[in-house]
């Protein structure tokens, strides 16, 4: 076994994919970075930095800096652009960027851009929507232009007279989703009060305001909540429609997004793309004490024998539907190093047969699910398991080493350095598998039943593998055999 790993070639943070018509991947970052890619694997950067100097941009930095007009500089220090994301609008014949300017962890403004070309020059177009405002405030955003000039905003408001962060989102994370309708719909959020849903005119880009509905939680500014409330960890919103499931996957990032803050990726889904968005439990959540047990978790902190270091706090991911039906989630990785270091990865997403999606336990390198069924002879072998778990915290979920055998059981090795099982290595069955057709598989571990597929790929150090990935309880579980 080798043991290693790879590097992308660049940093992108919160990276919002995009698939050109040319087959060529694009992401586009935090920090108005972006970098493009022929394999999603490797990717080479074409701009970087919020500078004047950027290409990304034609008009950002003119005279009047009308995108950072309201929200002026993060804590005063620097101008803050953040989590953009790229869409193409056939109506409007360009390509539009919405990416959020900040200047607190309330007070933010998400952004409007179009281009012709994917790789811009991008041409800042304005701000439509503004979270952190006040009475004082409110006159540079356009909610009295909304809502009318004088309207009440007291809802907004705490009785302190600021703004109700609890309640109401922070403009950030903004990225776009077509429903089967043909229609076009914004999510964004971020902590604060959570996760929020609005239309948008495909003719011109412009959210569409609904009416007040205070039942269903449909704000006439906002739009409507999905996710969230009370300042709980809970952002980096993503919609992804998956015809064939007929279901709307909401993607959404728990915990802090440093190497020590627990940060991972968790799942939601609904028939409806304004919801309701519910867990493997049919739980959805609005203002909870503790959100730990909402949300399937697809993957947080790692490790693996191959792996030259354990990887933690991936997170704020896009995914997208490729041409051939593949189905991949893109986000950024941080490792078990003494630095912030991060780097974009790219891993590929399956259906269960319970409709939910399962994430491959390595970087992809274009692997394909067998057709056939398997035989517990070509499954049973010496597996190292690693059940992701409901946590929020800095712990890294190490590998458990099993014996998967010709009668279905998963034996534990007592002695987790032994070289191969006997009598003397493994302790009682710690639960067993049952195959089924199309390389899906069911583990049962413990109390949790996984429904997962079986995928043979390369793992990040070169190493062939047969991987087992499966979820069930609101979690993952991953099982890697080295061939």
């Amino acid at each position: 076994m080798k043991k290693g790993g790879f590097h992308t070639g660049t940093p992108v943070h919160d990276p919002a994919v995009f698939v050109d018509k040319d087959g060529k991947y694009y992401i586009f970052g935090t920090h108005m970075s972006a970098a493009v890619s022929t394999d999603l694997r490797y990717w080479n950067c074409f701009a970087e930095g919020v500078t004047e100097e950027n290409p990304l941009f034609t008009n950002l930095f003119d005279e009047k800096k009308e995108a950072f007009a309201f929200c002026g500089k993060f804590d005063g220090k620097d101008y803050a652009v953040w989590a953009p994301d790229v869409s193409y609008n056939p109506v409007m014949g360009k390509y539009v960027m919405y990416f959020c300017t900040s200047g607190s962890y309330v007070k933010s403004s998400i952004c409007m851009a179009v281009a012709d070309e994917a790789k811009g020059p991008y041409t800042y177009v304005g701000a439509i929507l503004h979270s952190g405002f006040d009475a004082q405030t409110v006159e540079k955003t356009n909610v009295e232009d909304v809502l009318g000039e004088g309207a009440d905003i007291s809802r907004y408001l705490k009785k302190n007279g600021h703004y109700n962060n609890l309640a109401w989102p922070n403009c950030i994370d903004p990225n776009t989703v077509k429903d089967r309708e043909g229609r076009l719909w914004l999510v964004y959020g971020s902590w604060s009060g959570g996760i929020f849903l609005i239309e948008l005119d495909v003719e011109t880009g412009l959210p569409i305001h609904p009416k007040q509905d205070v039942k269903n939680q449909v704000d006439p500014y906002f739009g409507k909540k999905l996710l969230g409330g009370g300042h709980k960890s809970i952002e980096g919103p993503y919609i992804l429609y998956d015809p064939q499931a007929d279901y709307y996957y909401l993607f959404v990032s728990f915990g802090w997004l440093a190497r020590d803050g627990g940060y991972q990726i968790r799942l939601f889904r609904s028939k409806k793309v304004d919801g309701p968005y519910v867990d493997m439990d049919g739980r959805t959540f609005r203002r909870v004490n503790h959100h730990d047990p909402y949300g399937l978790k697809l993957i947080g902190n790692y490790i693996f024998p191959s792996l030259e270091c354990g990887y933690k706090s991936p997170g704020h991911n896009s995914a997208f539907m490729d041409q051939d039906g593949k189905i991949y989630m893109v986000y950024h990785q941080r490792f078990d190093m003494d630095t912030e270091m991060h780097e974009p990865r790219v891993h590929q997403l399956f259906r269960t047969r319970n409709g939910w999606l399962t994430a491959a336990p390595f970087a992809t390198e274009g692997e394909m699910l067998c057709p056939k069924s398997y035989h517990e002879s070509e499954i049973c072998g010496t597996y190292y398991v690693v059940e992701h778990g409901l946590d929020i915290s800095n712990e890294i979920h190490k590998p458990v080493k099993a014996e998967f055998t010709m009668n279905g059981e998963i034996l534990k090795y007592r002695d987790q350095s032994a070289e191969s099982v006997s009598k003397e290595t493994y302790a009682k069955p710690i639960g067993s598998f049952t195959l089924s057709d199309e390389s899906c598989i069911t583990l049962n571990i413990g109390e949790n039943s996984y429904e997962g597929v079986i995928v043979q790929l390369n793992d990040e150090a070169g190493n062939p593998t047969m991987c087992i990935t499966g979820v069930g309880a609101n979690q993952s579980a991953w099982a890697v055999r080295y061939l």
